[in-house]
């Protein structure tokens, strides 16, 4: 691309004249990846000639759409999250679900799994504190844990992935994982995996709330 990152975040064009929404005659910023990308598109287009992963996007798209029921009405009925990850999983052939949850968010965990078993999924969930690892194996000074004075074991991500490869789920769920840990479990996991909720403690574990007020309760967010 000419001396420009892509910044679709910043792209001004109203969303159905861009060239990323446009059959034809779509315009795009010096920046769009679209206009100036065509090797990333023709290595994605040689990506999903794999039937595997064709086939997952395939399901991925139909997911999407039916993801809004009343397509031909306004405005759209939509599904939540918990009810299109069910009808993914099944629309892949899924039997075997992994659930990497954090230890915070325990009842979540247990709720989330009664409601996929009731789909006649079987699921397998591993907490985030699995193996018992001292914070010190990793070079954490006793100054840097939550509890100083105390014992305390470190989350282990990659030992959840461990733990879900090892009995051979299909598609791995992360609830509640940590920044940085959630990106560790990503890189382990053999299976796909999908988010079904990330942590904020904050804010209910919704962080576009921080976003929604950024003007407000949030601004000191941007400054330095």
């Amino acid at each position: 691309m000419p001396n420009k990152h892509p910044q679709c975040a910043k792209c001004g064009i109203p969303r159905r004249e861009r060239l990323c929404q446009a059959a034809t005659d779509g315009k795009g910023p010096e920046f769009c990846p679209t206009r100036a990308g065509t090797k990333a598109t023709a290595a994605a287009r040689a990506a999903y000639a794999d039937p595997a992963r064709l086939e997952f996007a395939r399901q991925s798209v139909i997911q999407e759409g039916s993801g809004y029921t009343d397509r031909d009405s306004r405005p759209y009925a939509v599904k939540p999250r918990l009810q299109e990850i069910c009808e993914f999983a099944a629309r892949m052939g899924y039997r075997k679900l992994g659930l990497a949850f954090c230890i915070s968010l325990q009842q979540e965990a247990a709720q989330l799994t009664k409601v996929l078993e009731s789909k006649g999924f079987t699921v397998v969930s591993v907490v985030c504190k699995v193996g018992c690892i001292p914070k010190e194996e990793l070079g954490v000074t006793d100054a840097e844990k939550i509890r100083i004075g105390h014992f305390e074991p470190t989350c282990n991500p990659v030992g959840q992935a461990e733990t879900l490869n090892r009995t051979g789920t299909e598609f791995n769920i992360a609830l509640g994982l940590c920044v940085g840990h959630d990106s560790m479990f990503f890189q382990h996991s053999r299976a796909p995996v999908t988010v079904f909720a990330v942590k904020d403690r904050v804010t209910g574990h919704n962080p576009l709330a921080a976003l929604y007020t950024i003007h407000s309760y949030y601004r000191r967010l941007l400054s330095d």
